[in-house]
């Protein structure tokens, strides 16, 4: 009797975890008016506002030529490009020298922390600041050069404190998770982080993400001992009121690579989780004024762990019902989540097919049977990186894994261009 009310308990659990993770992805999509309010706003020609925008770069003498020179091209007349540097990488500080001897927009700052991460070179950066606005992106960032006009236009048509931008992994075709990894930013950006926004509760992407630098000076800056500082400043300015404004368009969002070898995707999701747990354990989100927001608060930095036990449970919780000798009530329950989980499949396969329309990109059939056959062994990866995640919290190493990059996500057009650049006239 107990084992059939404890299976009954965790199936239904598991259902309403699944349904709720797919209400979630599905929300952008719910009716064209909410899809057209996922955009950003058309630029009226008008800028009114400077940014500075942030490039930290620890050991990526192999991308951020690129990315800066794509930040050069931007078509805003008033920005500039602090990259911040350690002073004990001279290889990743030579490229930032060369570009910023080029161009006097590029300034370089030394962080000459002993341990070093992101919050902390961001923080070294924040003092240097001129713009009326802080932006964040990673070294080995592909943008839009008309981001920044569409930022500008953003902040001053909704009275944002903050606007985030939209992020995209491209290089699907790499391998079977760079596949999934790809699909899931994809709903996050275009879909789940726009719900959040709408609830008054957000925990921001790690860059295109834009701050008014009156505000995030006043926030303090970085948690910079936290690994998931984005989600930390979200929590924080989310709990102090702040107005954020999400806004996603496939033409300008900025393109980034998937991690290069399954070890570099564990490291980066154990960070992640790892992060969120501390963002948990500060509890900044109790301030919250709603119920509902912290009821939100408090399930979003659990959801890696309870993705991970869900995609780990379901298939034993079936494996129970058929083995064990249940009731036939019972067995049907435990059924339920997989019923659940073959909707988000099917949703999968359509968010594929959009994802490879909105991006230009030739989806194959062997692109749909990876993403299927590739699930249950991504949850499996997930759950590792959450068990990993508690594991080095309660040892207390938060010591930043950094996650490489070799520019995957570049176009040959890209390469090609690139590679004439570095000819002497």
């Amino acid at each position: 009797m107990l084992t059939s009310v404890f299976i009954a308990v965790v199936s239904l659990a598991l259902f309403w975890m699944a349904a709720f993770t797919l209400w979630w992805q599905m929300h952008a999509w719910r009716t064209p008016e909410v899809l057209a309010s996922t955009r950003f706003g058309s630029p009226d020609g008008a800028e009114h506002l400077s940014f500075s925008l942030l490039l930290p770069a620890r050991h990526e003498q192999a991308v951020l030529e690129h990315t800066i020179q794509r930040l050069l091209e931007s078509t805003h007349a008033d920005f500039e490009i602090i990259v911040i540097v350690g002073h004990d990488d001279p290889e990743t500080g030579e490229v930032a020298r060369r570009a910023a001897a080029l161009d006097a927009r590029v300034r370089v700052v030394v962080d000459h922390h002993d341990k070093k991460n992101k919050p902390k070179a961001m923080n070294t950066a924040l003092p240097h600041c001129r713009g009326d606005v802080v932006g964040v992106f990673d070294a080995e960032d592909q943008v839009h050069p008309e981001l920044l006009a569409h930022v500008d236009h953003a902040f001053r048509t909704t009275g944002a404190d903050v606007v985030q931008g939209g992020v995209q992994l491209i290089n699907f075709h790499s391998s079977w998770y760079s596949l999934r990894n790809c699909l899931e930013y994809f709903f996050w950006f275009r879909s789940r982080l726009h719900l959040h926004a709408q609830k008054g509760f957000i925990p921001l992407g790690g860059n295109t993400v834009f701050v008014r630098t009156d505000v995030l000076r006043e926030a303090g800056g970085w948690d910079p001992e936290c690994l998931a500082e984005d989600c930390d400043l979200g929590v924080r300015l989310s709990s102090a009121g702040k107005k954020v404004v999400v806004a996603y368009d496939s033409d300008m969002v900025t393109r980034e690579e998937t991690p290069g070898s399954l070890m570099s995707l564990l490291k980066q999701r154990t960070r992640w989780n790892q992060g969120f747990l501390q963002v948990y354990r500060k509890k900044d989100w109790k301030q919250l004024p709603g119920f509902g927001q912290r009821l939100l608060a408090r399930y979003t930095l659990m959801t890696p762990f309870l993705q991970a036990f869900s995609g780990v449970i379901i298939p034993l919780n079936a494996a129970i019902a058929l083995l064990l000798d249940v009731p036939v009530g019972i067995a049907f329950l435990t059924f339920l989540p997989l019923v659940t989980a073959a909707v988000t499949f099917v949703f999968e396969v359509v968010g594929l097919h959009d994802f490879g329309t909105q991006y230009g990109l030739r989806v194959r059939l062997v692109h749909y049977l990876k993403l299927i056959v590739g699930g249950p062994f991504y949850q499996v990866l997930l759950a590792g990186a959450a068990v990993r995640a508690v594991w080095r919290e309660q040892r207390g190493r938060n010591d930043w894994e950094l996650t490489s990059h070799v520019g995957a996500h570049l176009t040959a057009s890209d390469v090609i261009r690139e590679s004439r650049e570095d000819v002497p006239a």
